[in-house]
């Protein structure tokens, strides 16, 4: 489809191959899963790997973010690799590199090393992750796509906060010297299977045009200048130099002329990504709730993995096990809220970013009502369950509604998009709470209870916004749908 003229939504026609679609799904999703594990479960790895390689606070902050930074980068030209070559291919090839450079990264034996495979796996999980939700786009049709949204909804979730359960598992059974190889060492067989079944099971590259299967080459240099120059500061939080923020700016501008340059190239060829999407007012106002809400979520798991294990001192399978009821949560509401956001649309959304709220100001509340610090794992398992379920509603449905009127040529990069702006949330969330931690715990003196509590306020008051721009989106959907019944 050319995109000189407006995008349409997709349309309601589906496969006919129910279980082979399904299977592929299912490949896509355990790929989905793996890759975006890794963002989270290095982190209750530190340890181990300073003791083993001798690494700085400069190197391990490398390898923590060094993985989200080019996961970012290359998303939205990843995608649009997939909707223009064919989705199999690229996905079949960013799972082949995430699996080597985990390969690389288990074997390192010094700092450098590490970070050369991080910035391989995070660039090789950009490949991939856009073709995941371009795949539904592709095999799935109107409303039958709320299930595997959901589905990935849960994906989402369940990996980002299971994370830190699944590294102190591997840390306690390879041991605490070498118990941090297992971390990626454990993606090998999982990505070779990968391979194999995609290559068998996605669909093969779509009959498209020779032109449309044209890369905009100035429109992916222009959009990784801007999203490097907007995250490096963001993910890199021991530059202590102020003037580091005046990468932002500049990586606004270079945006601002990303889409500049895509305007002008709209009118000739397929564009690295179609501004038009953002006169959908379902992808807009959808992209900007995920980029805030992942703002605030993300950074939840980072605040609490620092106050359970140096604050109280729990092992890392401890605190991995105090985040699971939050992982629960969201795997089971994502399931259902991907099958029933059809029929509520927005208001789901809205209702579970309200209840993500209550959970992280219930768990506020519990803690300074708590005497001392004991039993924090079990005082928190209750709220935080109400949050992970709050989450499940939030970001599978969410997806779902924003990629609804994605024409399917442009699903790849829409999603590639959506998730750009995930990351960037990710990184300026983890930025500005993990500063009111840090200062809330110099100012004092140490209580990581009192810096914990004060960050988490942060982060709930963060997806409060989000929640903003849900009632936003559905205030005005209902004075539109009014506008329809009374015309005039």
């Amino acid at each position: 489809m050319s995109t000189a003229g407006t995008p349409r939504p997709a349309d309601a026609s589906g496969p006919t191959d129910d279980r082979r679609r399904w299977q592929a799904l299912g490949v896509g999703l355990v790929a989905a899963f793996m890759t975006l594990l890794d963002v989270s479960i290095v982190n209750v790895a530190v340890p181990s790997m300073d003791r083993a390689l001798g690494a700085s606070p400069s190197d391990l902050q490398w390898v923590l973010s060094g993985y989200a930074l080019t996961f970012g980068l290359v998303l939205v030209s990843a995608g649009r690799f997939g909707d223009a070559r064919g989705r199999r291919s690229a996905f079949v090839f960013g799972i082949a590199l995430f699996t080597v450079a985990s390969a690389l990264a288990g074997l390192a034996t010094s700092p450098a090393w590490l970070i050369a495979a991080r910035l391989l796996q995070g660039a090789a999980a950009g490949v991939v992750n856009p073709q995941v939700s371009g795949l539904i786009q592709e095999l799935f049709r109107g409303p039958e796509r709320g299930r595997p949204f959901g589905l990935l909804g849960a994906t989402i979730g369940v990996s980002t906060a299971v994370g830190p359960l699944l590294g102190g598992l591997l840390i306690a059974i390879g041991g605490e010297e070498h118990g941090w190889r297992w971390v990626f060492f454990v993606n090998i067989p999982v990505g070779v299977v990968a391979v194999v079944l995609g290559w068998r099971l996605l669909p093969s590259r779509p009959a498209q045009p020779r032109d449309s299967r044209r890369l905009d080459l100035v429109g992916v240099l222009l959009l990784g200048i801007g999203v490097l120059l907007v995250l490096l500061p963001l993910v890199q939080q021991d530059w202590r130099t102020p003037t580091k923020w005046l990468l932002v700016p500049a990586g606004l501008v270079a945006l601002a002329g990303f889409g500049a340059w895509e305007r002008w190239y709209a009118r000739h060829r397929d564009p690295l990504f179609d501004l038009r999407l953002f006169g959908f007012r379902s992808y807009a106002l959808g992209a900007l709730i995920a980029l805030v809400y992942f703002g605030g979520f993300t950074a939840i798991f980072f605040i609490f993995t620092l106050y359970l294990q140096n604050g109280l001192g729990y092992s890392a399978l401890v605190a991995g096990l105090a985040i699971t009821p939050f992982a629960l949560g969201s795997a089971v509401a994502s399931a259902l809220g991907g099958r029933i956001v059809d029929r509520f649309g927005r208001p789901l959304v809205a209702v579970g970013l309200l209840t993500v709220v209550i959970g992280l100001v219930t768990v506020v509340v519990v803690l300074d009502l708590a005497p001392g610090d004991a039993a924090v794992p079990w005082l928190t398992a209750a709220p935080l369950l109400l949050a992970g379920l709050g989450s499940g509603l939030v970001i599978a449905p969410n997806q779902t509604l924003t990629l609804a009127q994605v024409p399917i040529p442009q699903a790849g990069s829409g999603a590639g998009m959506l998730q750009t702006g995930q990351r960037i949330g990710s990184a300026a969330g983890i930025a500005a709470v993990g500063s009111v931690f840090f200062s809330s715990l110099a100012t004092s003196d140490g209580d990581f209870s009192f810096a914990f509590r004060h960050s988490l306020l942060l982060a709930a008051g963060v997806i409060a916004l989000a929640l903003v721009a849900a009632l936003l989106d559905v205030a005005v959907g209902r004075r539109a749908d009014a506008a329809g019944r009374h015309p005039g």
